[in-house]
């Protein structure tokens, strides 16, 4: 009598697309998928869902069909739903889909969000005690709403029955680490050399460099005092204040930023919360003035004038550049 060996039972995964979500973060999640089937058979299959079964639209505008509804996917036998979102995440999250996200979190479903599918998660209450991993771009004003959750500059973050990431390319690395859970690392090694891809990426590094790294500042005393001024962004230091923490001599400090910032220290200190409040408007429903308060100007008309000055168009102006936003009347 010949032994039979089982095939293992396909994993259904499961992607609610949100409006202008992005296809570079839902394509690099599935084509590990893809060829891990290729190398071992059919571990997974994906299926794409939509709140009404129909088409969705993403952000590069191309539509992308969905199988079915929310409604009809209350009896499918997926062990993962990812909520893949980008831009404007929180304009279609309403009561039917945060009670659906609610019943698959009863039913045991471990629960993903790509990018910033992770509003949806936050709206239904099902992060609460989850490090959050979401696109840098997107954390401030995510933030903003959801002062009480933890979130992390990390790629990804995956435990028992939450997964987080950051999206774009990170999404690739999220799936690697997955299918290294379930499958072994080899098997996800395998996937990286058929992709050309550098090892898995572990979930511990970080998304995003920070504005030093960006701007190629390496000067050590610089370097300490924008590291000061981005922790102090919605209540702001005075010189005085700066000089006394950073241990720095006043016209020293005055020097080395006019040399590696081509800017004084009030002067580049500003334009790092005005850079806030500008990601703020375009990604928040907080108000004009809110946005304000939260980085640090008191005074709206203040505000306005120095914004306008730097982006050349006032706080609103800049915000309707964002259509979506602009019909919520949110000033």
């Amino acid at each position: 009598m010949s032994l039979q060996i089982s095939k293992p039972r396909t994993e259904r995964i499961g992607f609610l697309l949100q409006p202008r979500f992005s296809m570079l973060s839902l394509f690099s999640a599935l084509e590990p998928l893809r060829v891990v089937n290729r190398f071992s058979g059919s571990l997974f299959s994906w299926h794409f869902l939509s709140v009404d079964g129909e088409p969705v639209m993403s952000s590069s505008g191309i539509p992308v069909a969905a199988e079915q509804s929310i409604e009809s996917a209350t009896d499918d036998d997926f062990s993962i739903i990812f909520v893949c979102a980008s831009f404007e995440p929180e304009l279609t999250i309403d009561k039917q889909l945060t009670n659906w996200l609610r019943l698959m979190a009863r039913k045991g479903l471990v629960l993903g969000g790509i990018e910033t599918g992770c509003y949806a998660l936050a709206y239904a209450n099902l992060l609460d005690d989850h490090a959050i991993a979401l696109h840098w771009e997107s954390k401030l004003a995510f933030q903003e709403s959801f002062p009480h959750l933890k979130t992390t500059e990390q790629l990804y973050q995956v435990d028992e029955k939450r997964i987080t990431c950051a999206g774009g390319a990170t999404s690739m690395d999220m799936m690697l680490d997955l299918i290294a859970r379930k499958h072994g690392k080899v098997l996800s090694e395998q996937i990286c050399a058929a992709f050309m891809h550098e090892p898995v990426t572990p979930s511990n590094s970080m998304q995003r460099l920070q504005t030093v790294q960006r701007l190629g500042i390496r000067h050590p005393d610089v370097t300490q005092v924008i590291e000061i001024m981005e922790q102090h962004l919605e209540e702001p230091l005075n010189i005085a204040q700066l000089v006394e923490m950073s241990g720095i001599e006043q016209r020293k400090l005055e020097r080395l930023f006019k040399k590696h910032c081509h800017d004084s220290p009030i002067g580049f200190y500003l334009r790092l919360r005005l850079e806030r409040a500008r990601q703020l408007l375009k990604q928040s429903r907080l108000s004009v003035v809110d946005v304000a308060v939260a980085c640090g100007f008191h005074s709206p008309e203040y505000f306005s004038r120095r914004y306008r000055k730097v982006f050349g168009k006032s706080p609103r102006e800049d915000r309707k550049l964002a259509p979506e936003l602009s019909r919520m009347s949110l000033n």
